[in-house]
C-alpha cells in the first residue's frame, strides 16, 4: 500500500514554530473567552480510502461546512454553547466554543469528487477515495 501523506494545507515553518511557542505559552490565536478552538483528527489509510476524522462534539450538522479546492480539504464550524442563565456560575469551564477551520492539502492520488462525509456521536468521518491509479494492482507474470 502506497503511503498517501495527507497535510496541514499551510504547515510551513512559521506553523511550526508557532506550534512550539503554542505548546509552551499557550495558543497564538485571539481565543479570549473561549471564542473559538481547534478540532483533533485523526487521519488513516486502508487500500481503497483516506479517512479522517474529526473530534467535535456538542454541533449541529449545519454549522460543519465542508468543500474541496485546488487540492485543499476545508472543514469549518462553529460551536454555539447555549447559556441559560443571565448570570452563570461556573467554577470552572473548560468547553471551548466558537468558531474553527482546518485545511488539509490533499495527495493526488485521490478522487476529489467522491469524497463524502458523515457526522455522528460528535465524530465527523469524511471518507476521501483512492484515485483506480493509485490503488494497488497485482501484475500478471506471463511464460513464455
Amino acid at each position: 500500500m502506497r503511503n498517501l501523506m495527507i497535510r496541514p494545507a499551510s504547515f510551513g515553518l512559521a506553523e511550526r514554530l508557532d506550534s512550539v511557542f503554542e505548546n509552551f505559552f499557550g495558543s497564538a490565536w485571539d481565543c479570549s473567552e473561549g471564542s473559538c478552538f481547534y478540532p483533533a483528527v485523526d487521519v488513516r489509510e486502508t487500500p481503497e480510502n483516506v479517512e479522517m476524522t474529526f473530534e467535535i462534539p456538542g454541533m449541529d450538522k449545519g454549522d460543519i461546512k465542508l468543500w474541496v479546492e485546488n487540492g485543499v480539504l476545508t472543514v469549518s464550524g462553529e460551536r454555539k454553547i447555549k447559556k441559560e442563565e443571565k448570570e452563570p456560575n461556573y467554577l470552572c469551564a473548560e468547553i471551548r466554543q466558537g468558531s474553527f477551520t482546518r485545511s488539509f492539502r490533499l495527495p493526488r492520488a485521490v478522487d476529489a469528487g467522491r469524497i463524502s462525509a458523515d457526522y455522528r456521536n460528535g465524530l465527523l468521518i469524511i471518507s476521501i477515495p483512492r484515485s483506480e491509479e493509485a490503488k494497488p494492482k497485482e501484475i500478471e507474470i506471463k511464460t513464455a
